[in-house]
This record gives C-alpha cells, structure tokens and sequence, in this order.
C-alpha cells in the first residue's frame, strides 16, 4: 500500500502484524476509493469524525431502521457504522462467479434430495445427514415447484481469511434475514455521505430487486399476479426488514390470519372480500408453515398452504423444506458433490468440516478438538455444548470434554468439528478513529425472468466485536455496513425494460388486508383520543395558571373537566381528589392508566410499527419520537410539554393527510377519527354543555373543540348555551363539529366495499343512517344529556359493526359462499 497523504484520515490507521485487512491488502486504484471516502466523510463533519455517528443515527431514525435482539421486547436503533466497506469490481465478479456455482449446486443438491435421492442411493450422501435434519420435510418429497426450481433467494455467509481468501461460512435458504438491511444500509450511507458513493463509481443495487421481483413473478399462471410477503408477524426480529421490503417491492405484507385456502388456491382476506395470491416470499419456515401438514402448534402459519404449493396453484420463495441444506452437516460433503454434480471443484471453499457421524470423521474431531469448534450438526441445543449450539474446543474444561465426549458416541450425527476462521479485518469508525473490526459478509443472489441467477453488487457485512462468527445477523456491540462495489458493473445484470413491457397505466391502490385496515382504524382512533385528552389537560392547566394569576375560572367546570379525564380513562377513580396539577401530572405520565398520555402514545408506537408498509418515514419518526421529560413541577412546565405534544398530533394529522392517497386504506384511517372525535364530542357536551351550564363552561367546551374563533365571529354576545350547541352538533360546516364527523363517516362509507350479493345495504351503512337521522332530526333547544348518550351509543354500535364486517372477526366460511367473494 502507498503512502497516504498526510490529509487522510486513513493515515493513522493501523492493522496488527500478520493481520489481513480489506483496506491494507487492497489494490491501488481501491485504496484510492477508501481514501477519497474517508476524507469525504471527514470533510462532511468540519475533521469531527465522532459528529458522523450522530448524522447516521438521525439518518437511521428517519428511515425507520430498527432491529430486535433474541429474547428482547423492545425493538433497538438499527446499528450502522458510517464507514461502508469498499471491494473492487473484479474481486466481486471473481466471488460472483463462486456464489453462483454455489447456488446452482444447493439447487440441485435439494432437487435430488426431494425427487430420485441418487446422491444417497450411490453413496455420495449419507441417508442420516438427510433424515437427521429437523428442516427435512418428507411430505414435500416429489412435489414439483411451478418454475420447477426449489431456490428463488439465497443467501450466503462469507469470511475472508488472513490470506484475503474468501470461504463459505454458511448457505441460509429459508429466510434471507439482511437482504433488506442492505438495501436499508445504502440508503443510509448515500444520505449521510452525499455524493460520495457516486463519485467513486458504486454499483447501485436496485436492478438487484427489480430483477427478484420479476423472477418471482415468472412463476406465476397469471400475467398481472400477486405476490405477497408472508411474516411471522410483529415480534420477529426483523419486522422492521420484513416492512421495508414489502413497501420498496410493492408487495402486500400479509401474515398467516391474513391468509385462506379455498379450492386449492391462496387467498387473503381483505376488506373487499377474498383476493387471489399467486406467489409468497415466506419469511416463515417450513415447520410453522402450515399447521395441519407439518408442525400442529404453529399459530402463524396458514392451513392447507402445503394442498396449494402441492396442486401447483402457489408459487413460493423459497420452496417448503429447502432450508434442510442449511445444516452445518452438509458443509461436510459440498466439496464431494460439486465434483459429483458439476464436474468442478468448489470456486469458493467452505471452512474445513468434519460430520461426526462418519468414525474417522468422529476421530479427527476428538483428535484435533483444540484446533476446531464443535457445533450442532443441525442447529438444534445438543448435550455437551453448554451455554450455546457452538464451542470453540479450547474453551472446554476436562468436566465438559468427558460429557461432550459420551454425547458424541451417543448420537454422533448431532455434531460437526470445524476448523477456526480467522478472519479479515475492515476500517471501522469508532468515536473520532478508524480501527481494524473483523468481519463476515452475507451475500444473496436471486433468479431473474429467465431463471438465471444475479448477485446484488453489495451485501449485508456484520462488523464484530469480538470476531467470533456467530449465526445472529447482530449482537450487542457489533455494528454492520454498507458493502460498496467499487466500479465494472456487470452490464449483463443490468435489468432492462423494453417498449413492450412497459405495465398498463393503472390508478388501482392495491389490496387492504383486514388486519392493516383494523390496525389503521384504531391508530386514528387513539391518536384523536390522545389528543383530546391533552386538551382536556391543557384546559385544566390554564384554570390553575388563571387561579394563580386571580382569574376565578368556576370550581363546578374544573370538576367536570376532571370527570372527563376520568370517562376517558386518563385517571382512575382514587385519582379524581388529587391537587390538579398533580392529576394532570399522573393523566400524562402514569403508564397503568389505560388512557394515559403515556400509555397512548406506547400503544401508537406499537400500532405504527404493524404499518411501517403503509406509513412514511416521517409519519412514523413523528410518531416514534419519545414523550418529552417534564422538568420541573409547575403547571407551565406541564403545560410546555402537553403544547409539544398537541403540535406533535397536529403533524401526523398533517402528514397522513398530505401524504395518504384517498384509497380503501385512507378510508379506515379518517373513519377512526371521526368516528373517535364524535364520541368525544357528545361525551363532553353532556359534561359541559348540559342545561345547568353557564359561560364559563362553555367557554371550556369551545376551546377544547378549538371553535372560540368561529363562535366569535358569529355572535356578539358571550358563549350561550343554545347558539354554542348549534355550532358544535348541528352545523355541518365546523370541522370540529358533531354534524361536520357524521357527514364525514357517511362521504367513507359510501365508498366502501358493499356487499353485493344482496344488493341491500350492509349493517355499517344502516347503523351510520340511524345515527345521522337521529341527529339531524334534532332542534337544538330540545337537545338534551340522554339525546347524545344516544347518538354516542349508536356511534359506538357503528364502531362495532364496522369491525365485524371489515376487520379479521370471521371464521371460514363455506366454499359456496366464498366462490362469488373469489377474484
């Protein structure tokens, strides 16, 4: 390597003799690329390297990127390191070349597996490494994938050696955890660092997804097909991936309740009824794919999925029991089946594994078991290997060698021995230095139109605290980066779209899953709860502040206003007696409250979460912003934070109406609203407004629909009962209005899926016209307190009902009546 220049802040960077490093061994023109963005970045923050950590956190939090670690509840800021790891171009293609031979020979390895097994029958193959396997599924034996291929998606784990050699570490063919956090990475890279990445000439990764998605959908019966991700749901560890591709994709995410069989075809339940799904990209294995066909404890799988992908009718990525080659057992024999199979030996190299189940092989691992780490054959817990399904040979004490030892002879085929990798090191940025972090590198390849494999020009690299190869994708105090390919991009890989595939204009939104509508609805209805509860809070604050001052706002509004708290459930009963400000205090903060500040804003960040397809990155940073502290204990500090917190909602009620398109998912959401804001209404009118109220009550009653303006302009006199009902419930042109929500949920209704096999009207749209001719058959001096408890009732029916008919409250019905809900 040459001398950097003293301006580089790659100058102090230092590698431990004997050390491989990405940065040291690279050539020229590549240390040329590191240099330029190192002192890029250090350009972008004034010298302050440190500073650059902040930028990436601020770029990770608009995007969303978040990640959850095993065993943990709370989801984490996605770890990225600022510095991305560069490669050359003619490296890549050099490695490119070994991952698709490698994913040529798992495709037909597992072809073999599941048809003729004439690896097995001949000797090339031991019947116990196949059956041993938990990810063996005998049922998918001789089922026949539509495209006739059984990997769509592979992904495959790389170490570099201390001789910039790389090897295979693992093959992962059942749920591609990463691919989405590359894509992620690079946008976060490309935002913090500017135009650096273009400047040395990186290969872009979006033909990479362009082409999986046409690969996927060339399996497909249809011409215009439907290809949905299937999740495990909102506690895997990578949902927030899972969501992210849906959205960048254009794929609906759909979860095993979203999902029915109905003649052999899949299909989910959405608002409207069934819809067909021709493909599935399953981020679920195999065993919990279907309950009644494999593991009969599954909750998140979709029975008779396997009669689907049986008949043909279902395309799947990748196809049921593939992930049987993931077993570290299988590295045992890759290097014998290439030879057998492609007639070449392997252009990438696993790490050196002997499978014990074979006496020599067993023998050369209790010979050698300083040298080797000893691991699960098949990835399950095994006796022996406490604290983990790996141990490096060295760290067992004589106690653990004698048990590990009987356990082997035992049952020899649960164990492998496996030589220890050293790996390469890369410049990682930590505080204001570069350091030397080793490094693994997940690669993934997919299958375009033509059935031919492409390698994303990057990949997912996890930098190591420890450089140890656990299987996590991260764990506590390691970080990942950016993998930036370095020029000569392969023009081949290059998808192009030609004048006669450009798609058919179309204004169609795409389909609505019951639950996403269900999750939309009561996201709008706590967000519009949360903030009403703040400006009953604000309204008590202000009567304090007013009473310091010598204002002499009525004890009788204070007290209702308390009620109010408590009917929403902001407080509990005990509660009610407290000093006010304390009250609002425990309104805002106490988290057992199910109405509380605190608690509404948890179950907001928890809906969010289940929307990330469907939201904007700056709806859902708004909405991921934690509840301000409150410093100090006087009602203005209070009041401070509850004015943050009203400006926060009055922004996701801003950007959810600039940014949602007027679809069926739109539709949900302002339903939600306004059906949440009219409840409310009537509730605090009976409270506020009732017959015994004076000016000061209503007074409160229009600053807390925020209608004093509009009162003001109209009317010359103070707030009197009669003119202040008429323009809360009855005028239909106040936004803030009870006649203005009602003309509102009607305009949603109407264009909602109605069902049309009857032709009547469905129970939604009658309860909603119950309620509207009941209100709008009012005279405003005759309303009274048991009048709104009415149209409250009703409202609250209608909420109920709208559930019933649109959300997931049904179970299967019969085919006969599914067959005209079927498109």
């Amino acid at each position: 390597m040459e001398d950097l220049p003293q301006s580089s802040p790659l100058n102090a960077y230092r590698v431990p003799q004997g050390n491989a490093d990405l940065f040291a061994d690279a050539p020229h023109e590549v240390v040329d690329s590191w240099q330029r963005v190192a002192s890029g970045i250090s350009t972008l923050c004034d010298g302050s390297l440190a500073e650059l950590h902040d930028r990436v956190q601020r770029e990770i939090t608009d995007l969303g990127m978040t990640f959850r670690l095993s065993g943990e509840k709370e989801e984490r800021p996605w770890p990225l390191n600022p510095m991305p790891l560069l490669i050359s171009g003619a490296e890549w293609a050099d490695l490119s070349r070994g991952l698709i031979q490698r994913a040529d020979l798992l495709e037909r390895v597992i072809a073999d597996i599941y048809g003729d097994q004439t690896l097995i029958n001949d000797g090339h193959l031991p019947a116990a490494i196949v059956t041993g396997s938990p990810q063996f599924e005998r049922k998918m034996r001789h089922i026949l994938p539509p495209s006739g291929h059984y990997l769509q998606v592979c992904a495959i784990d790389l170490a570099r050696g201390p001789g910039g050699k790389w090897r295979v570490l693992a093959d992962r063919l059942s749920q591609m955890a990463g691919i989405g956090y590359a894509l992620e990475n690079r946008l976060a890279t490309a935002r913090t660092t500017g135009s650096l990445l273009s400047e040395i000439s990186v290969q872009r990764l979006a033909a990479f997804f362009a082409n999986l998605r046409r690969g996927i959908a060339a399996n497909c019966s249809r011409d215009d097909p439907r290809i949905a991700l299937l999740s495990p749901g909102k506690f895997s560890q990578s949902y927030a991936e899972q969501a992210h591709l849906a959205r960048y994709l254009g794929f609906p995410l759909v979860e095993g309740r979203d999902l029915t069989v109905s003649h052999k075809r899949l299909y989910v339940r959405t608002i409207a009824g069934l819809k067909r799904i021709d493909a599935v990209w399953r981020w679920i294995n195999t065993e919990m794919l279907d309950p009644l066909a494999f593991d009969t404890h599954s909750q998140i799988g979709v029975p008779d999925i396997f009669e689907a992908t049986s008949a043909g009718e279902l395309a799947m990525a990748n196809w049921p029991g593939s992930g049987v080659l993931q077993a570290r057992a299988f590295s045992a024999f890759m290097p014998r089946l290439a030879k057998v199979m492609l007639g070449e030996g392997l252009l990438l190299p696993n790490m050196a594994t002997w499978w014990c189940g074979q006496e020599a092989e067993r023998e050369v691992v209790a010979r050698r078991l300083e040298e080797l780490v000893v691991s699960s054959a098949f990835g399950g817990p095994v006796v022996g290997l406490a604290g983990g399904k790996t141990r490096a040979g060295a760290s067992l004490n004589a106690a653990e060698r004698e048990v590990l030892f009987a356990a082997m002879a035992r049952r020899p085929l649960d164990y492998v021995g496996q030589e220890i990798v050293h790996l390469s090191t890369t410049p990682a940025l930590i505080g204001d230095n570069f350091e030397p972090r080793p490094f693994t590198l997940r690669a993934f390849l997919a299958r375009g139109a033509d059935g031919g494999w492409m390698v994303m020009p990057g990949g997912f690299a996890r930098l190591s605290a420890s450089g140890d190869l656990r299987t996590s994708l991260v764990g506590a105090g390691d970080f990942s980066s950016d993998v930036c390919i370095i020029g000569n991009a392969n023009e081949e890989q290059v998808v192009r779209v030609g004048p006669d595939q450009v798609p058919a204009i179309r204004r169609a939104r795409g389909i609505l899953p019951s639950h996403a509508a269900d999750n939309l609805y009561w996201f709008s209805r706590y967000a519009e709860r949360a903030e009403n509860t703040l400006r009953i809070i604000r309204a008590l604050l202000a009567s304090t502040i007013e009473d310091d001052g010598g204002g002499n706002r009525r004890q009788s509004s204070q007290q209702r206003l308390v009620d109010l708290l408590q009917r929403n459930g902001a407080v509990s009963k005990r509660d009610a007696a407290l000093p006010t400000l304390q009250l609002c205090l425990r309104a805002f903060q106490d988290a057992e409250p199910s109405g509380s500040i605190a608690t509404l804003a948890a179950i907001l960040r928890d809906i969010g979460g289940m929307l990330r397809d469907r939201f904007s990155t700056d709806l859902l940073r708004i909405i991921n912003l934690p509840v301000p502290t409150i410093r100090g204990h006087s009602p203005q500090s209070v009041l401070i934070v509850t004015n943050i917190m009203l400006d926060r909602f009055s922004t996701i009620s801003g950007l959810s109406a600039e940014n949602m398109a007027r679809s069926q998912a739109w539709r949900f959401f302002e339903l939600g609203r306004r059906i949440e804001r009219a409840a409310a209404i009537c509730r605090t009118f009976r409270q506020l407004g009732g017959r015994g109220s004076d000016s000061a009550d209503l007074g409160v009653l229009l600053d807390l629909f925020d209608s004093q303006i509009s009162y003001r302009s109209r009317y010359l006199v103070g707030p009197m009962r009669e003119p202040v009902a008429d323009l809360l419930l009855l005028d239909p042109d106040n936004p803030r209005g009870l006649a203005f929500q009602i003309e509102q949920i009607g305009r949603e209704l109407a264009d909602l899926p109605q069902n049309a096999e009857t032709g009547l009207p469905d129970a939604p749209w009658r309860q909603f016209n119950a309620v509207k001719a009941h209100l709008f058959s009012l005279e405003v001096s005759n309303i009274d307190d048991q009048m709104l408890q009415n149209i409250e009732t009703r409202l609250l029916a209608l909420s109920d009902i709208i559930s019933q008919r649109y959300f997931l409250q049904y179970e299967r019905v019969a085919s006969s009546t599914q067959d005209s809900l079927l498109a």
